[in-house]
């Protein structure tokens, strides 16, 4: 791939590549492959305006990486946050400064649509992405737990 990226939001020339790049992000999270999951995903939350996509794409249109921003709320603040959910570089991208470019420009668009910040939360494991995150300016919550109930729905 080219070494020149510039991150911008999704078009919709870019849902093939970002279908791909997400099926390879859950895989990263021991997922099993669904191509056709991933697109319709995608397809979903952008057809329904749910969650912001920036993607890295070289001069060819060639996507190397993307993060996916999904707007909520923060109570206690009573002020509208992004949740960064989904982060994920391509394997031969890597090492080229993508991932901190990409989280750069998800401050600048959390900044340009009102949010008071962005939370995110990683594998314990993934000792690369927290020093990225410390790298750039985010703390580490010490203070509360995360806790999820998976609800079946018939």
């Amino acid at each position: 791939m080219e070494n020149t990226f510039s991150i911008r939001l999704l078009e919709e020339r870019d849902l093939g590549q970002v279908a791909q790049l997400f099926d390879a992000y859950r895989q990263f999270y021991e997922q099993p492959s669904d191509l056709e999951l991933a697109q319709r995903y995608i397809s979903e939350r952008q057809q329904q305006r749910q969650s912001v996509i920036l993607v890295a794409a070289n001069g060819n249109a060639q996507l190397a990486g993307f993060c996916q921003l999904y707007p909520t709320f923060c109570s206690l603040e009573a002020k509208p946050v992004y949740v960064l959910y989904d982060l994920f570089v391509a394997p031969q991208a890597r090492g080229q400064g993508i991932a901190s470019k990409l989280m750069s420009a998800a401050a600048v668009q959390a900044r340009t649509a009102g949010m008071v910040r962005l939370d995110l939360s990683t594998a314990k494991t993934n000792l690369p992405a927290q020093a990225l995150y410390t790298a750039q300016g985010w703390k580490r919550d010490n203070e509360f737990y995360t806790y999820s109930l998976g609800v079946k729905l018939d």
